[in-house]
């Protein structure tokens, strides 16, 4: 294919895209093939001549599609979002097309400027403190990363990257046992290991924050053991349960025993947009050394985009700032590339800016207003089930439960309730019990599209009773 052409496909292409939204509610959420099927219809060898358009748009649509899980389907309520309104895949597109390398200043300078004022732009939109800076990563799991390298290096006096670990003695970082798992493979990855990643109880409902009485006591054992404490990890919106700490709590034990501390709000950092939703949940943060939110789950943001927070960037550079002669530049600006930890960069700023002038503050906080109220509306609809029973919250838009029966039956009712295609959930687990996960969250869902969730709840249920 060459670029003369090119607009008749892209045509197309956008035809497809604004039909696939249109009747995405016809199709079921989750992919209803079996494993193989998809690989079995792919030729087993690459072509030796190239093919038309025609004939690979139209594989595209008779092998692709069936095996696809619809993230974009208003009733997906299993996983957190990964949101793609129609102003970021717009953006997105002029990216793509563009296809620049977005390392340093001077290979696209666009990129880093605008980069530096979306996060300042978020920045204000969430409430955090004058001044506070930030990079956009591309998942939390990197930013998390960042952050734990920055802590190894901070608390081994910058010699870990140099000198290696074997003489710094065991460092350990501090973090509740409802956190992401992307925390304990950062420590994997940062050399830390996972018998350092120390996770301390919770205190239970409402929010089920980390226990800071526990939380100190660990820190005093560790010190008197002769490890090294190096920092705590607090989240906001746990993936499990949606368990949040109390902020302030954590940073007073940071602060008494100088430890940077991260905070991972991956999906409940883009309500605290709304001032309303922010107690108790936001209350503190601005406290924090580093917070990573992810807009490409609730606001409507195409994968990838992550905001990670720096109050003071300094400490990140000093972890992984290189700089061979060959990425040198004379002008004194910033180079995001020093501030993570791929050298490439792709040019995530201009959908943020396309999402957030297109829709607003506001009308990105009605969205997320509504997704919270309907989750609520939702739990007392399945509370109310005969024999039902509500596990954890709702946590803003989060809602845990149990069907009657033991565990086996709560994995049978997901699985039922996901061959049925209507709707998706997720099975999780909470205080040693199997239970389901509902999340309100998919960019263009409407108030009769989690309703009917209740509905597909209690039909497949009557039919496994």
């Amino acid at each position: 294919m060459e670029w003369e052409g090119f607009s008749d496909w892209g045509r197309h292409v956008a035809d497809w895209a604004e039909a696939y939204h249109r009747d995405i509610r016809d199709r079921p959420v989750r992919a209803q093939t079996a494993p193989g099927d998809i690989a079995a219809q792919i030729a087993p060898h690459p072509p030796e001549q190239g093919e038309g358009m025609e004939a690979i748009f139209r594989d595209f649509e008779r092998i692709v599609m069936p095996g696809m899980t619809h993230w974009q389907h208003p009733r997906f309520f299993a996983y957190f979002t990964s949101n793609a309104s129609p102003a970021s895949v717009l953006a997105e597109y002029i990216v793509s097309t563009i296809a620049a390398q977005c390392m340093l200043w001077q290979t696209s300078p666009a990129a880093t400027e605008m980069e530096g004022v979306m996060i300042d732009w978020l920045a204000q939109a969430l409430g955090l403190p004058a001044g506070t800076s930030g990079v956009i990563q591309d998942s939390a799991s990197s930013a998390t990363l960042s952050a734990v390298l920055t802590m190894r290096e901070r608390a081994t006096g910058w010699r870990g990257n140099r000198e290696g670990l074997n003489a710094q003695g065991r460092l350990r970082i501090y973090c509740s046992d409802e956190v992401h798992s992307s925390i304990d493979r950062a420590c994997w990855v940062a050399g830390i290991g996972q018998d350092n990643l120390v996770k301390l109880p919770t205190t239970g409902a409402p929010h089920y924050g980390m226990d800071t009485h526990a939380l100190r006591r660990a820190i005093d054992a560790d010190l008197a053991a002769g490890h090294i404490p190096a920092g705590i990890i607090a989240i906001t919106g746990g993936t499990g349960i949606g368990a949040c700490d109390d902020l302030n709590a954590v940073a007073d034990v940071a602060e008494a025993h100088d430890l940077y501390t991260h905070l991972d709000a991956a999906w409940a950092g883009s309500a605290m947009i709304c001032p309303d939703l922010r107690e108790p949940f936001w209350d503190g943060a601005g406290r924090y050394d580093s917070i990573v939110f992810n807009p490409h789950k609730w606001l409507g943001v195409q994968f990838d985009c992550a905001a990670q927070f720096l109050r003071d960037p300094r400490a990140q550079l000093n972890t992984l700032k290189i700089e061979p002669e060959y990425l040198k530049t004379s002008q004194t600006v910033i180079n995001y590339s020093e501030w993570t930890i791929p050298l490439g960069r792709r040019f995530r700023a201009l959908k943020l800016w396309f999402v957030m002038r297109a829709y607003g503050l506001e009308g990105l906080r009605a969205r997320i207003r509504n997704h919270v109220i309907w989750a609520q509306e939702l739990c007392e609809v399945v509370r109310a089930m005969d024999g039902f029973e509500i596990v954890t919250g709702p946590i803003l838009s989060l809602l845990s439960f149990r069907c009657p029966g033991d565990d086996a039956m709560q994995q049978r009712l997901v699985d039922a309730i996901n061959d049925d295609g209507r709707i998706y959930l997720t099975q999780g687990m909470h205080e040693g019990r199997r239970m389901i996960r509902l999340q309100v969250g998919q960019f263009e869902t409407t108030r009769e599209d989690v309703m009917m969730a209740a509905d597909v709840i209690a039909e497949v249920w009557s039919t496994l009773k």
